[in-house]
Formats: structure tokens, sequence, C-alpha cells
């Protein structure tokens, strides 16, 4: 288990102003806690890049953009410290996503589950293919939705953030995630979105860095206080990880 857990990487690019991003594990590209910490390490850095004026998230791969949180690693956690410490690594994603300076945004070429629903709501302009399913399945495996649950509802709102939280074990489709707001737009092929991508990416790259900074904060204005909150919200979901419910739910999950 831990060579899979050390697998994977995340690598960065700045070209013409626009720096991208890219990561990948080969478990449908899910995110063991040293990758997160990585990829939020990168998002930070990228943001404080004074060569960087606009951001591209993205993964490797074609039709899984993040499968979320490592079934592995999860069933690994035997103490309240260590889960959370483990979710705490979306939260932070999360926040380095919210408090980079940057605009960033997101390429979902495939399905995203779980944690990968919150990288996708914690962009500030996202755009997918007709692949990029989503899912929460977090109370389908005896845990809930809790760290990612503040960005998602914030992109789409309660009512469809109930929907996905509830109906754990269903896909809901790119274009349901484009009608509530999480996807600006949905092609029909990964080909058609990089060229739509490149023109925006392209656009901001030439738009005011101070202008567009200060467009970031008004976006995001109200979660101040998300350090704390996802902190919280991280302790929930190490806490319920400990469970023999919760392992079993998992076990039977990752075997089907």
């Amino acid at each position: 288990m831990a060579d899979i857990l050390e697998q994977g990487k995340v690598t960065s690019s700045i070209n013409e102003g626009i720096a991208t991003i890219e990561f990948f594990h080969p478990l449908s590209n899910s995110l063991p806690g040293k990758l997160l910490a990585e990829l939020a390490e990168t998002i930070t850095k990228m943001g404080k890049d004074e060569a960087v004026k606009v951001i591209v998230l993205k993964s490797e791969g074609e039709r899984a953009f993040c499968a979320g949180a490592s079934f592995d690693e999860l069933i690994s956690i035997n103490d309240i410290e260590t889960g959370k410490v483990f979710f705490s690594g979306f939260a932070n994603v999360i926040n380095a996503c919210r408090k980079c300076p940057k605009l960033i945004i997101g390429r979902v070429q495939g399905k995203a589950v779980g944690g990968g629903v919150g990288v996708a709501s914690a962009v500030d302009y996202c755009v997918a293919t007709k692949f990029a399913a989503v899912k929460l399945s977090e109370l389908a495996v005896g845990i809930g939705p809790f760290v990612v649950g503040p960005a998602v509802e914030r992109k789409i709102g309660t009512s469809a953030m109930s929907q996905l939280a509830i109906d754990a074990t269903e896909w809901q489709s790119a274009e349901w995630a484009k009608e509530k707001g999480l996807y600006t737009e949905v092609y029909e092929s990964a080909e058609e979105m990089d060229k739509a991508i490149e023109v925006l990416a392209s656009k901001l790259a030439s738009s005011n860095p101070e202008a567009m900074r200060l467009l970031k904060q008004i976006f995001w204005k109200g979660t101040e206080h998300w350090d704390d909150l996802l902190k919280e919200r991280a302790a929930m979901s190490g806490e319920l990880v400990l469970s023999d419910f919760t392992k079993n739910a998992i076990n039977k999950f990752k075997n089907k």
C-alpha cells in the first residue's frame, strides 16, 4: 500500500503568463495526502510568482478528473490526529485556491468524485467535457462531504449540494453540473475544451493583474473564516473514519 500512496505527481509550467498545474495518480487521479500537500504548495507558489498572470488547473488522462480521497489511505487511518491531518489535505487545497491572488481556470476532462468535486468548486472558472459527471460519494462510505461542502455549496447552492450529498451513489451528468453553476461550459471533446481554455487564458494573461486580484477578492468575500471552518470539518471526517461502520463501508465500496 505504501508504494501506491507514494505514486503520483504534481507538475507545473509557465508560458506567456499562463501557469499550468497538473496532477496525476494511477488510481483515477485520486489524491493521497502527499499529493494534496504538493498541490496546495504549488498553487500557493504560482500565486506568488510575478511571472504568472492566470493559472490553469488540470489532471492527466482522459476520463477521470479526480477520484477524491485515496481509499487505501483512508483505511490505514487509526487515530483522530492522522484522520484530521489527512482530511486537512483537501482543506489546504481548497484554501490555497481561495487565497491565491490569481484567477484559476479549472479543466475537468472526466469524472469528479468527492474531493474532486471540491477541487472543481474551488477554482474561479471551471469548464468540462460531456464526460465530466459528478458524485459526492462520502455518505456511501460512512463519512460525509464535510470538508468540500463549503466550496461545493458556495458554487451550486444548498439544494443541489444536498442532492449530491444525500444521493451519494448516483452520478449527475456534466450538463446537470453546468445547470447548477459548477461548470461554465460543457464541451463535446477535450480538444474543443482546450482551445476555449487557451483563448480565455490568453485574454486573462494580458488583463490588468491588479484588477483581477481585486475581482477575485470580491468573488470570495465572506469566506475569510474558512481556514478555521475547514479545520473543524476535517476533524469531523477524521473522527468518523475511525468507526467500524466507516471502515467496513470503505472496504465494501473498495471491493465492488
